[in-house]
Order: C-alpha cells, then sequence, then structure tokens
C-alpha cells in the first residue's frame, strides 16, 4: 500500500471514528463515567443508612418519618418503632398496588403533617420490589421518598447482619421493635455507638 492509499485509508478511519463520536454526544448517549456518577448520586440521595437511622433513633432526633409498607397485619404484629403504616398489601400475601389513590394520599396526609421532614419507606427484605415500587408510584404523583437499606427481614431477624461486630453484645433488637397499632417511640440512648462517625463519610 502506497502513501497516498495509506493516508486516504487512515482518514477515512479517523473520520468514521469522528462521525461516530460526534453522533454518540449528538445522540445524548451518556459514557460509562457518566452512568458511574448518576449511579452514585442516585444511590446515595435515595438510600438511607440502616445505622444511621439507628443513631438519629438513639439521639431523638425527629427529622424523619418511617412507613411500613407490609399489611396491616404484620404491622400490627410488629414493626420497626416509630414507624407509621401504609399498607402496600391487603394482607401477607395479597399486593395491593393497583390502590393508588388510598396509598398516594395516605402519603399526602404524612407529608402535610411532617413538613420538612424525609418519609423513609421500608418493606419486607433488601431485595424486595415493594418499596422501590411504591416510590416509583409516588414519584409519578410528585411525592419523593427515600428507602431504606435494609427491609424489616434484616432489622428484625438479621441485626448483626448490618450492625458492626462491636455493637453485637450491647445493642438489642427488641429496643427498637414495637408491636400493635400504634408506631410506639424510640427510646432515647446515652453513649449509643450507632454511626459515630460525622461528617460526609458518616453513617
Amino acid at each position: 500500500m502506497n502513501n497516498a492509499i495509506k493516508s486516504v485509508f487512515v482518514g477515512a478511519v479517523v473520520g468514521a471514528l469522528v462521525g461516530a463520536g460526534t453522533t454518540l454526544v449528538l445522540s445524548g448517549e451518556k459514557t460509562a463515567e457518566e452512568y458511574i456518577k448518576d449511579f452514585y448520586f442516585t444511590d446515595t440521595s435515595v438510600l438511607v443508612s440502616p445505622h444511621g437511622l439507628r443513631k438519629k433513633m438513639d439521639k431523638g432526633d425527629k427529622s424523619f418519618v418511617l412507613v411500613d409498607l407490609r399489611s396491616g397485619e404484620e404491622y400490627e404484629r410488629e414493626h420497626i418503632v416509630g414507624a407509621v403504616s401504609v399498607p402496600a398489601y391487603k394482607d401477607p400475601e395479597t399486593s395491593a398496588y393497583g390502590d393508588v389513590e388510598r396509598i398516594v394520599n395516605g402519603f399526602r396526609t404524612i407529608i402535610e403533617e411532617n413538613p420538612g421532614k424525609d418519609v423513609i419507606v421500608y418493606c419486607y427484605s433488601i431485595p424486595c420490589m415493594t418499596g422501590r415500587k411504591v416510590g416509583r408510584m409516588l414519584a409519578e404523583n410528585e411525592i419523593f421518598v427515600k428507602e431504606l437499606g435494609v427491609g424489616w427481614n434484616e432489622w428484625r431477624h438479621f441485626w448483626t447482619l448490618w450492625n458492626h461486630e462491636h455493637e453485637w453484645d450491647n445493642t438489642n433488637v427488641f429496643d427498637y421493635i414495637a408491636s400493635g397499632p400504634e408506631p410506639g417511640e424510640p427510646k432515647v440512648k446515652e453513649g449509643s455507638t450507632a454511626c459515630p462517625i460525622e461528617g460526609e463519610f458518616g453513617c
């Protein structure tokens, strides 16, 4: 291949690559780095650390409202202390996702009664999609909620899964559980070891 042909070939390849890059930018496609950045901005905006929540409970912090999305029957049996109930299930086996008006109005009432507070939802477990589905339903109605980073099962039955090892012997899950139709009140705990790190890298 002589130099003239090489120049034409290289020019064609470079032109094609530049054109493809321009098309990619103009079409609005994101780079991998942009997707990663978006993921972490979204993740840290939506998910709430259970450690951070426990810290707020221990300090008597009232800057949030916790909402249990499980059925009313399950809520009354046991729930995270302080949580209110807006069931996304009619009973433990039957979803109520179709009951959009009731769920949306339930959250509107919570927000009206608690202006400026974060509303944090939880459902059955970490992989449970209920919190995400209800969160989307609410966002479609201009209501924006956060989601607890663990579900009921992890909070109640796997306390050591998300609490630090040095806390296993000096914390009791039953201090953070309530029963019955009322939310209950978290106990203020002097000298709480929950999330001692302050600032950007705290819980």
